[in-house]
C-alpha cells in the first residue's frame, strides 16, 4: 500500500487534486477501481492518505536534514538548503502537496485546510525550536525574535517550493545566505 500511496502523492504533486480522476489514482497506483474504493472509499480519502503519507517523508527528510548540523544555527541552514534541495530539478517541478493543498483547498475544503495548517505549524515550531537551540549554544544571538523569524522561515521555505513549482532557477547557497542574515 505504500508503494501506490507514493504514486498517488506524485500524481496529486504534479496535477493537484482537481484535475486527478480516480482513473489517473487507479492507472498510477495500479490498482483496480473496486481495489481503491474498497481501500479508501473515495478520491478525497485517497488524497488525505497520500497527503499524511507526503508530510510524514518531508518530516523525515527535514529532520534528517538539521541532524546533519553541529549547533542550531547550522542545523537550521541545514533544513534551509534541503528545501531548497527538494525545489529544483524534477522534485521541484512536481510541487510541494502541503503548498498546492493551500493553495487548491484549504478555502474550499476545511478538512484539507486544518490539516495544512496543522502542517505549517508544526514546521513553524521545528524552525523556532531550532532558532532557540542556537540561541542556547551561542550560535545564534539571543536578540533575535523566535516566533517571528520562524514565521518569516516559514514563508521563504513554502516560496522556495512555488518558485520550484514555477521552474525559476534557485542560487540555494546564495539564497540560504540572505535568509540566515536575518539570525545575525
Amino acid at each position: 500500500m505504500g508503494t501506490a500511496l507514493d504514486r498517488a502523492v506524485r500524481v496529486f504533486r504534479e496535477r493537484g487534486y482537481h484535475a486527478t480522476s480516480i482513473g489517473d489514482l487507479t492507472a498510477a497506483m495500479r490498482l483496480a477501481t473496486g481495489s481503491v474504493y474498497k481501500a479508501f472509499r473515495d478520491k478525497h480519502a485517497v488524497f488525505m492518505a497520500a497527503f499524511e503519507r507526503y508530510t510524514a517523508l518531508r518530516q523525515e527528510q527535514t529532520r534528517s536534514a538539521a541532524a546533519r548540523g553541529g549547533n542550531g544555527c547550522e542545523r537550521l541552514r541545514n533544513v534551509l538548503l534541503s528545501y531548497v534541495e527538494h525545489s529544483q530539478g524534477s522534485e521541484g517541478r512536481r510541487g510541494c502537496l502541503v503548498v498546492g493543498s493551500a493553495v487548491e483547498l484549504s478555502a474550499v475544503d476545511p478538512v484539507v485546510g486544518a490539516r495544512v495548517n496543522a502542517q505549517l505549524k508544526a514546521n513553524e515550531a521545528f524552525i523556532n525550536g531550532l532558532i532557540r537551540e542556537g540561541q542556547a549554544d551561542g550560535s545564534i544571538p539571543g536578540h533575535v525574535g523566535a516566533e517571528d523569524t520562524a514565521r518569516l522561515m516559514i514563508c521563504i521555505t513554502q516560496g522556495l517550493r512555488v518558485v520550484g513549482k514555477a521552474r525559476l532557477p534557485l542560487d540555494g547557497e546564495r539564497l540560504i545566505g540572505v535568509a540566515m542574515k536575518l539570525l545575525a
